[in-house]
């Protein structure tokens, strides 16, 4: 019985000390410095991360600086600090990559700050109230204060600059041109024409297209929704763009399937005007028609719903584009749709173009609308949507966008910057170039697929 109990004892003894054992060594495994993890997927909640980081930095200050990239901290107590990378050497012209005429992206050139405009243009962006009071109370109000407050959620590399400076248009014609894009669709108003927040920019279409001809890019024209446009101001719009501005190297026009050269017109928020109305500028028969006339072109609708297929075939348009960077927010902006609207143009010989965006996030000014932002998942997002419109063989892609900075759907280099109220977002741990390499490795992949499926495929001029 006493050498039972001696031998129970000695187990029992070894027992404990494996245990202890094994508790010292995983301790060592641990760096002192270790906190909790971030919960699986907490990345694609831009709204919890938010709360995190509030969290993390009343437990330890030195943290701060190791902020996620993918987070939103619009009240952030912090040192102002604005990161900006080693300017890298800059390709020749001769060394930058193949553009691809079949690969759109959608450009603004609505910004301006006091050197060159007097004033700030869109960075002062102010904060849209929600259309029900209920909801707006509980948001705040005002105007964004440049340079270092802005209506965006991200910071761009340039700062915030003036789309009239003419080396920034030089380097969005350069960046456009390293991620192999051919065409830049115009955000366009009237001459004496402005959007709510901005000012006249028609001006600026003669600058805009002698920097990108210097380049090799071409400009296409992305017809805004002004006041009261009808057929009959848009007949004014389409004379006035070919006759003044047709003859530039740089005027853009797609061969259609007739072997017809044309000009395209992007035309936003179409639904607005009735069809009856598109189909007296649209149809041969119309009233107003620009068929077969000198100002003919081919005119691509928005669709966001999909009972609007039918109302742009009657109105005579000769495509749709889905615009929104938002997979899922529009019928027409869901991935899964793209398929089925490929088909519905092949069946009625309309041009589909897909538009795809790297992200959403429009919180600095709809505060409201948080339920829409798409997180960029470092640049997944992005490429999702890429593979998803080359799986449509579509003959051309649309990008939203090159520098819509309000809507987070800019593929321009941003990078970190963090003020005494904002933390901007950037593309850590990526370089702020991500989305124009992106764009140039997909660009690359469409024209080799594109050669393979169209019949009226050109090689990329270089």
């Amino acid at each position: 019985m006493a050498k039972f109990r001696r031998r129970t004892c000695i187990i029992l003894s070894l027992f404990i000390l494996l245990i202890f054992s094994l508790m010292m060594a995983l301790k060592t495994l641990r760096p002192n410095t270790a906190t909790f993890g971030d919960p699986f997927g907490l990345d694609l909640l831009p709204e919890f991360r938010q709360q995190v980081i509030h969290l993390e930095k009343k437990n330890d200050s030195k943290k701060s600086d190791k902020i996620n990239s993918e987070t939103n901290t619009k009240n952030l107590k912090s040192v102002e600090i604005t990161m900006k990378p080693s300017k890298p050497s800059e390709l020749s012209l001769e060394e930058l990559p193949p553009l691809n005429y079949y690969l759109h992206v959608f450009y603004y050139s609505w910004y301006g700050n006091p050197q060159f405009d007097g004033k700030y243009i869109h960075w002062d962006h102010p904060v849209l109230e929600h259309w029900d009071p209920r909801i707006a109370k509980n948001y705040p109000q005002g105007r964004h204060s440049p340079p270092e407050d802005i209506g965006s959620s991200f910071y761009p590399e340039l700062g915030s600059y003036s789309s009239r400076d003419p080396s920034v248009i030089e380097t969005h014609m350069r960046q456009m041109c390293s991620a192999s894009i051919g065409v830049l669709a115009l955000s366009w108003y009237p001459p004496d024409s402005k959007d709510e927040n901005g000012e006249p920019t028609d001006d600026l279409v003669p600058t805009i297209l002698d920097k990108a001809h210097k380049y090799n890019l071409k400009v296409t024209f992305h017809i805004e929704p002004y006041s009261n446009r009808d057929d009959q101001s848009m007949y004014e719009n389409v004379k006035y763009i070919i006759d003044k501005y047709g003859n530039h190297p740089a005027f853009y026009r797609y061969k259609s399937r007739t072997g017809n050269a044309l000009p395209m017109f992007y035309v936003y928020d179409s639904y607005i005007t009735k069809p009856e109305k598109w189909a007296n500028l649209l149809t041969t028969s119309g009233s107003q028609s620009v068929r077969n006339s000198p100002y003919d072109g081919l005119f691509i609708a928005l669709l966001v719903e999909e009972k609007q297929k039918f109302e742009i075939l009657h109105s005579g348009f000769d495509g749709i584009y889905t615009y929104f960077a938002t997979n899922g927010f529009t019928y027409g902006s869901s991935h899964q749709n793209w398929a089925s609207l490929k088909a519905f143009c092949d069946n009625y010989n309309l041009i589909f173009i897909p538009s795809v965006g790297p992200g959403y996030i429009d919180t600095s000014i709809r505060p409201w609308n948080a339920h829409n932002t798409r997180n960029r998942v470092n640049g997944k997002y992005y490429e999702t949507a890429l593979s998803a419109a080359l799986q449509t063989h579509p003959s051309l892609i649309s990008v939203t966008s090159f520098n819509e900075w309000h809507e987070g759907t800019q593929i321009e280099k941003a990078v970190p910057k963090r003020t005494s109220s904002t933390v901007y977002l950037d593309y850590r741990p990526h370089k702020p170039g991500l989305y124009l390499e992106l764009t140039r490795k997909w660009s690359e992949k469409y024209s080799k697929e594109r050669a393979a499926y169209a019949s009226d495929h050109q090689p990329p001029v270089s």
